[in-house]
This record gives C-alpha cells, sequence and structure tokens, in this order.
C-alpha cells in the first residue's frame, strides 16, 4: 500500500479518541450457533428477506464486508467483516439480519449484538482525528475505504478458514486488491453492486453500523454535544456552534474535515 498506511496495524489504546481500533473475535474451535437466541422478539410482524444468490455456497463459507460512517461529516468510518457458512446464513437470515440502512439504529444495535456474541467477525475503526490525518496524505475516499476493508478482512482470515470474500463495489476495483496482503490475495474477491443482498454483507453492515453509532455517542459525550448523523444542514449548524464554542482543533477531532461541510461552516462563520 505504500507510505500512507505504514504503522496503522494494531489496537489504539484512547477510547475518547479512538484513532483506529480493529476488534476481532476468535471461533475456530467452537460452535458459533450453540445457545443462540431466536431473537424473534426483535422482528416482530417484519419478515427478513431472501437472498438472491446465483451460485452455491462457498464449501469453506464466505467473508462479507461493509462499512459505515462514509457519509457522516461527524464521527468515524468503521469497515466491519463477518464470516458466514450456509447454517449461519440461515441463522442471520431468522434473526432478520437485512442490510443496516433498512433497519432503524437500535434494530442494528440489537442485532449487532447478537452477531458479535455468536459469529466470527472484525472491526476497523478510523476516529476522525486519524481519518483526517490519512486523507490528508492521500486525497482519496476510496482507497481509505479499501484500507480499511482490507485490514477487516485479514484480522478476520488470521481466525476463519475461507477463499471467498464479497464486498460492496466502489470506485476501482483494484483499491480493495492492492491494500490486501498475503492471505487475502490468496481469496477470491467478489466486489459487486448493492452487495448488502449478500447475507454476510448485510451482516457486516449491520455491525458496523451499531460500532459507529456506539463511538459516534462516546464522542459526544467525550466533546460535551450530541453529534449529528448525516450531513444536512442541522450538521452544519452544529459545526458552526462547535467550532464557535471550542475552535478548528475541537472541529478536526468530531468530523471528517474533506466534506463540505466544512467549507459551509467556514463561511457561515464569517458571517
Amino acid at each position: 500500500m505504500g507510505p500512507f498506511f505504514s504503522g496503522l496495524s494494531g489496537a489504539w489504546s484512547s477510547p475518547g479518541a479512538f484513532p483506529m481500533k480493529k476488534i476481532t473475535r476468535k471461533r475456530k474451535d467452537s460452535n458459533p450457533l450453540a445457545g443462540t437466541a431466536t431473537g424473534d422478539d426483535l422482528f416482530a410482524g417484519e419478515k427478513p428477506e431472501a437472498v438472491d444468490r446465483e451460485d452455491s455456497p462457498p464449501p469453506t463459507g464466505w467473508i462479507g464486508t461493509d462499512e459505515s460512517g462514509k457519509g457522516d461529516y461527524f464521527g468515524p468510518l468503521v469497515a466491519a467483516a463477518v464470516w458466514v457458512n450456509s447454517e449461519i446464513e440461515k441463522k442471520l437470515l431468522g434473526w432478520g439480519v437485512r442490510d443496516s440502512k433498512k433497519i432503524t439504529d437500535k434494530r442494528a444495535t440489537d442485532l449487532a449484538a447478537q452477531i458479535i456474541a455468536e459469529i466470527p467477525h472484525a472491526v476497523v475503526l478510523i476516529g476522525p482525528e486519524k481519518y483526517n490525518e490519512l486523507y490528508a496524505k492521500i486525497r482519496n475516499l476510496n482507497r481509505l475505504l479499501a484500507w480499511a476493508h482490507a485490514r477487516a478482512i485479514e484480522n478476520l482470515l488470521d481466525e476463519v478458514v475461507c477463499d471467498t470474500v464479497i464486498a460492496d463495489k466502489f470506485g476501482d476495483e483494484k483499491y480493495i486488491k492492492d491494500a490486501l496482503l498475503q492471505k487475502g490475495r490468496e481469496v477470491t474477491l467478489i466486489q459487486k453492486v448493492r452487495a448488502e443482498s449478500d447475507t454476510a454483507v448485510a451482516a457486516a453492515s449491520v455491525v458496523a453500523r451499531a460500532e459507529f453509532l456506539q463511538r459516534l455517542a462516546i464522542l459526544s459525550k467525550s466533546l460535551g454535544v450530541e453529534l449529528h448523523k448525516g450531513a444536512a444542514d442541522p450538521v452544519d449548524q452544529l459545526g458552526l456552534q462547535i467550532l464557535r464554542t471550542g475552535g478548528e482543533d475541537k472541529l478536526r477531532k468530531a468530523a471528517k474535515w474533506h466534506f463540505k461541510n466544512t467549507q459551509k461552516i467556514l463561511r457561515l462563520n464569517e458571517c
């Protein structure tokens, strides 16, 4: 990947700033479905979506990856990877797992707790300060996304045997391929539009969203202000408030600086 990504592996110890973090769960020697609750009470009156799969599931299972926070001005960028086989896929569908954009935040949080407790997964978290540092160097969001996806894949491949990975297609397909290390380059990487239709990718989207929400809440508490999701006008007004009370340093701790919101906030501050 080159010098932009050197020295970035491993966990960071500051939960308030959380510049970057990886989370993995080892499930090699245990049955990941043992003792799992049905979760039916979480999805009363709503049926899970069926997955349209043209090919047979890989015999070793497969990994799905997705991210959250890409379009949110405040908060971190999160990438998650989840390993699924045929048995786990049935369980996830029974829980009602689907693309996190199609469910409420509470439901995503509840579902993610089940996934994290029962199913092999990995999470890579890049907080705003580290995000801004990296983006200032590479000037390319897709490369930064690809690095986060690739690290989540590599971390999970340390825990499971798998030869297929499915990811949502964004930008040039070579970005994720180029970011993968030795283990990742040995798998078949499938990148496709609307990959959240795959159960593993949908599960990864749920885990990533829940982690984003949790970290946004932590960041809000540390800064003494309730940070908004998204990048609409209310975000600009809140950003202006943060800028006027804490200066650029405080805003940089909360926001992804390269977003157009920043220039709008700075202009509003001059009025």
